[in-house]
């Protein structure tokens, strides 16, 4: 039977016997004191994983004896299944397959409740986040931050349309509940294992990760990099699709939207007031009749489509109720395997 939220143990691994890497020098082992727990979620990325897990792999030995690299499958028709069956069967390498495709949100939030490291590094599958920066990071996090969060030092490789529009989306979020969300700050970060407990804590089920990594506070300090090329397929982050996360990110963190019709609806009817203040006036003084047939009927078209979208505006929070009361688990697992490269694979106290 599928599970969901809870833990279950691994399954036997299967034989696979990769070619094994050089064990690292001591000096090399900077961090050998720590657990290093890397949550990637996927979705049809085999090719690139190919890539990434040896890398990645090799980054972390070069860097402590203990370390997991949790791949969670959200959903994947291509070969991930049968590549993370046989990189499963690696010590450190873990492989969480959900039921279906739930989005990146609660694969993310999957792979958070599933690690066991000291710090977690969640990063992307498309080779854009260089694992290069984990150093940095990690040292970064050693000199007191609870958090490191890569941000693009430019974005001129975007249209102008797309650059707008995100440095309007981050202004209007970072006015929420106080909480200044970080613009150009996407899922590449590092985060101490208290900052990761308390977004597992969190009880909602509509998640917008950007705000809600801000949300739990902590210290957090950014780390400019330049994203590399993606070495495989396309991005599925579409116009459309963005415009609708945009919207689930407004309406799950802000009642900004709320407010804006508010305003609309105060200064249309001053507006209309005016008017017929103006016109009752005019009548008084010119004796002018009232002819308005195109008047009144462009005034009701025009106000009842600002009823419509404030209802629509409405209904996307009466819809984020609605799914919060439904209790519904974010994921549902279909499978678990591999195990963390540790001593002790219980998770220390903190």
């Amino acid at each position: 039977m599928p599970t969901a939220f809870y833990r279950t143990a691994p399954d036997r691994a299967l034989s696979f016997s990769p070619t094994p890497l050089p064990a690292p020098t001591p000096a090399a082992l900077s961090f050998g004191d720590i657990c290093i727990s890397c949550v990637i979620p996927c979705l049809d990325e085999c090719d690139n994983l190919h890539r990434l897990l040896p890398m990645l792999r090799a980054q972390l030995d070069a860097l402590s004896p203990q370390w997991e690299i949790i791949v969670v499958d959200d959903g994947s028709t291509d070969g991930t299944p049968e590549l993370m069956q046989e990189w499963s069967a690696i010590d450190g390498m873990r492989y969480i397959q959900l039921s279906r495709n739930f989005g990146k949100e609660a694969a993310l939030s999957a792979g958070f409740e599933a690690a066991d490291g000291d710090v977690v590094i969640c990063l992307d599958a498309d080779l854009q986040h260089p694992p290069a920066l984990i150093e940095a990071m990690l040292a970064r996090w050693r000199d007191g931050a609870d958090m490191v969060y890569a941000v693009r030092a430019h974005r001129e490789d975007e249209s102008w349309v797309k650059r707008a529009g995100a440095r309007g989306f981050y202004k209007l979020l970072s006015h929420a509940h106080g909480v200044r969300v970080p613009a150009h700050a996407g899922d590449f970060r590092l985060m101490d294992r208290r900052v990761v407990d308390a977004l597992v804590a969190l009880p909602e089920r509509t998640r917008f990760m950007k705000g809600l990594y801000a949300w739990v506070g902590f210290r957090a300090e950014p780390l400019p990099y330049t994203p590399d090329a993606r070495a495989h397929g396309t991005s599925r982050y579409t116009g459309w699709r963005l415009f609708r996360l945009a919207v689930a990110g407004l309406t799950a963190f802000t009642t900004w939207p709320l407010r804006m019709v508010s305003f609309l609806g105060c200064a249309f009817s001053l507006a209309s007031f005016a008017y017929g203040a103006f016109l009752v006036l005019d009548y008084l003084v010119n004796g002018n009749r009232v002819s308005g047939w195109t008047t009144i009927v462009t005034a009701l078209l025009f106000f009842a489509g600002v009823n419509l979208i404030s209802l629509g505006v409405v209904g996307e929070y009466v819809a984020r109720i609605f799914d919060e009361v439904k209790g519904r688990p974010l994921f549902v697992t279909r499978q678990r395997r591999g195990r963390t490269r540790r001593a002790d694979t219980r998770r220390m106290p903190s």
